[in-house]
């Protein structure tokens, strides 16, 4: 049996929190990156241009890439043969805290009420149970802006392929703007009404180099591509042909009477980073 003390995921948050805001993600560098050669639009171009500068100068500075460092919202794996010394819960809630002393707060008391907690916490945790004797935690700061753009709809099996691909495009379509593109949308279809939107939010943590192992949904992820940047959005919404830089689909089973879908919208920084404790 493994005993992790659960000071030692404390630090590895608080340090996660920063890292996470001010380095983007190599895959989505990447694709940003090649987008300024792809782009067809000269202000849409120029767009790409100075959103590659801005991440460089982050990492430069040791900046947030973006003003919203968002709702820390965590994937944390727990192997079987791991013992926590302590609580975990509280031992991440408390890297938060100390991750965003410099970062700014956005978490409120109350839904309704308001009333900002001044500490970004309480972070929305994922738990997940597997055979091993480590910790893998992965962070996905969430920018509301984005966020905002989501959407979930309990379509019927007989709304079939085609059924899925409206309501995601449509949700692209909806957003403009304002999510700030090009975007990477995750896309979580089977389950329930909750597990479908859990789905689709760990999809904006795939790396977007990578492809869903199954062909049927390589292709929906393909096509969702494409008919997203026909929409002629483009970046930051000038006009162009690259509207999204990448559609990672997830699924789940069902029920025989239903087909949930969900798409959780991510912005040109969809920031996500993944350490192990071990």
């Amino acid at each position: 049996m493994k005993i992790i003390k659960s000071k030692v995921i404390t630090d590895t948050v608080e340090k996660m929190c920063q890292e996470a805001n001010i380095y983007l993600p190599c895959d989505i560098k990447e694709k940003l990156e090649k987008a300024q050669n792809d782009e067809i639009s000269p202000v849409g171009k120029d767009i790409l241009s100075k959103i590659c500068d801005n991440f460089n100068i982050a990492k430069e500075k040791e900046m947030p890439i973006c003003q919203d460092t968002g709702m820390a919202v965590f994937f944390v794996k727990i192997g079987t043969e791991v013992f926590v010394e302590g609580n975990i819960t509280d031992a991440i809630n408390e890297g938060v805290r100390r991750g965003y002393v410099n970062l700014r707060k956005s978490v409120v008391k109350d839904p309704v009420l308001r009333g900002n907690t001044n500490d970004n916490t309480p972070a929305i945790i994922h738990y997940e149970f597997f055979d091993g004797d480590y910790i893998e935690i992965t962070i996905a700061p969430k920018g509301f802006g984005s966020e905002n753009m989501s959407a979930i709809k309990m379509l019927s099996p007989s709304a079939g392929l085609e059924g899925i691909l409206n309501f995601v495009v449509e949700t692209i379509s909806k957003a403009g703007s304002n999510p700030c593109p090009p975007v990477i949308v995750g896309v979580g279809i089977g389950g329930t009404f909750e597990k479908c939107a859990y789905l689709a939010k760990k999809a904006l943590t795939r790396d977007i180099n990578v492809s869903n192992e199954n062909e049927f949904y390589k292709e929906m992820e393909d096509t969702l591509l494409k008919r997203i940047n026909n929409l002629g959005i483009g970046p930051q919404g000038f006009g162009g042909i690259i509207t999204a830089l990448k559609v990672n689909v997830e699924t789940f089973p069902t029920h025989i009477a239903g087909m949930p879908v969900a798409v959780n919208v991510g912005c040109h920084v969809t920031r996500h980073l993944t350490k192990t404790i071990s």
